[in-house]
């Protein structure tokens, strides 16, 4: 029998092949991970651990296997989900004492598709109040923490999601990306995430779903890992219209089949709207740039100017912020997190023209990053400015600090990589580079054309092969 610490730390595609050939009981993978849960608990990663239903849903899996059943691709494997999306029969609360005991009575397309791959859902992992902030922390729940160090943040909003998977808390996780909500915990916890093409990843809870910038998409511990979700998670649902007209096929480009990339271009991007980035994630995003460059890559620094319309953005995020939660302040502003409030008394000072020049200003960034993509195969970038923030960073209030220099709020002094690409619509991925000096990982993130997931997937798997990481693991009390 394996160890259960390296049972916790298999991989999706590894799980599902050992519970196939019969050598894994999903009743032993599925308790195991429960397990897990337990130990864990300092972190706060979970809103909700389904104990009773997943050990029904792993003692059902394995009779199928059993008998000899033919297996869905996912079979067994274990998978929990942010708490922002709608599970029928299972509590919902979007991270908010408003929907605390919120029941939705449908399902989301997306945990259909991860029930019909034969995955067995273990429980809803925690988010801000309705997933706001880079961070993952609230009135309503307190502070979930980073395993790598518990006195720093997890980042967010989809921060439950990736320290559980950080954890060995299951090989996948459904996370979902507003303005980085994947990629950034993905990149303080050390793991894989993805925010596919706009389109690509049906998002069905989307309040305005013709001006959407949300996207659901995996999180995971390997590259491969993320990209067997997509493909399960990938297609059209009637209820978003950028879907029905999403990419059709999920295709590689020839020159990234092998390891030779002398026919790949890459556009090396050091800084965004930020100011500062710190020498340890600069130095390791160099590294991986290397490597890429050492299999025959051409990689070269984009020099022209871009503007990452921070504020612009700012307006889009903040407005939208405003007119949502209009409903709910007369009785829950009390019991709201503050930095939410911030949120929507700053976007309530925005006007009807400031909005729609925003939105205008969303349309020339699109079109300068298609520019650049005629030119490059893929972007890179540093995922973040620096390493976790504090776990009590104020969002309303601090300022980031990078080598000693404040630098503002969070979205221009540490997110400034990944909200613009959920502007654009472009598929990005974060994976891991290293460590820094302060022992927490640090994250490189690669953007590719409208459509070209697989793409941005294979440059991450390569850097996988190049620049292992999979053999380090926080330590999680035993």
């Amino acid at each position: 029998m394996m160890a259960e610490a390296d049972l916790l730390y298999l991989s999706a595609q590894q799980a599902a092949a050992m519970i196939r050939q019969r050598k894994l009981s999903p009743v032993e993978l599925t308790e195991a991970v429960l397990n897990q849960t337990e130990r864990i608990q300092p972190l706060n990663a979970f809103v909700t651990v389904l104990h009773d239903q997943a050990r029904t849903a792993a003692r059902a899996a394995e009779a199928a296997v059993m008998r000899g059943d033919a297996l869905a691709p996912l079979h067994g494997v274990p998978v929990h989900v942010k708490d922002q999306v709608d599970t029928a029969g299972i509590r919902t609360t979007f991270g908010s004492a408003i929907f605390a005991d919120n029941v939705p009575d449908r399902e989301d397309v997306l945990i259909t598709r991860l029930r019909t791959a034969g995955t067995i859902l273990i429980g809803k992992t925690r988010l801000p109040e309705f997933g706001h902030k880079g961070l993952t922390d609230g009135p309503s729940f307190g502070v979930t923490r980073n395993p790598w160090d518990h006195s720093r943040s997890c980042g967010g909003s989809s921060g439950g999601a990736a320290a559980a998977i950080a954890a060995g808390v299951g090989p996948l996780a459904l996370g979902t990306d507003g303005a980085g909500s994947i990629r950034i915990p993905a990149a303080c916890c050390g793991v894989v995430g993805l925010k596919p093409t706009l389109g690509a990843v049906a998002w069905e809870a989307a309040i305005d779903a013709f001006s959407n910038y949300t996207y659901a998409g995996p999180i995971t511990r390997s590259v491969s890992d993320a990209a067997l979700m997509l493909s399960v998670l990938a297609g059209p649902s009637p209820r978003d219209p950028w879907s029905l007209n999403g990419p059709k096929a999920l295709t590689l480009s020839p020159g990234l089949i092998g390891k030779d990339l002398s026919a790949i271009r890459i556009g090396w991007i050091r800084k965004a709207a930020n100011l500062q980035l710190d020498p340890d994630m600069e130095a390791n995003v160099r590294a991986s740039l290397a490597a890429l460059a050492a299999l025959g890559a051409h990689v070269e620094d984009v020099v022209e100017p871009i503007d990452w319309i921070e504020f612009p953005g700012r307006i889009l995020y903040q407005g939208n912020f405003h007119v949502a939660m209009q409903k709910h302040l007369a009785q829950w502003r009390d019991k709201m997190d503050p930095t939410l409030l911030a949120f929507v008394e700053r976007g309530g000072k925005f006007s009807m023209a400031d909005f729609r020049t925003a939105q205008y200003a969303r349309t020339d960034l699109f079109r300068k990053i298609q520019a650049l993509l005629a030119r490059y195969d893929a972007l890179i970038t540093p995922t973040l400015t620096r390493t976790a923030l504090a776990a009590d960073f104020d969002a309303a209030n601090d300022e980031v600090v990078v080598n000693g220099v404040k630098c503002g709020i969070t979205r221009l002094g540490w997110t400034a990589y990944v909200y613009p690409f959920n502007l654009t619509g472009h598929p990005a991925l974060t994976v891991p580079s290293g460590f820094a000096a302060d022992g927490l990982p640090t994250s490189v993130q690669i953007i590719g054309r409208w459509g070209a997931d697989m793409d941005v997937l294979r440059l991450g798997a390569l850097l996988e092969e190049a620049r292992p990481w999979s053999g380090k693991r926080p330590m999680i009390p035993r």
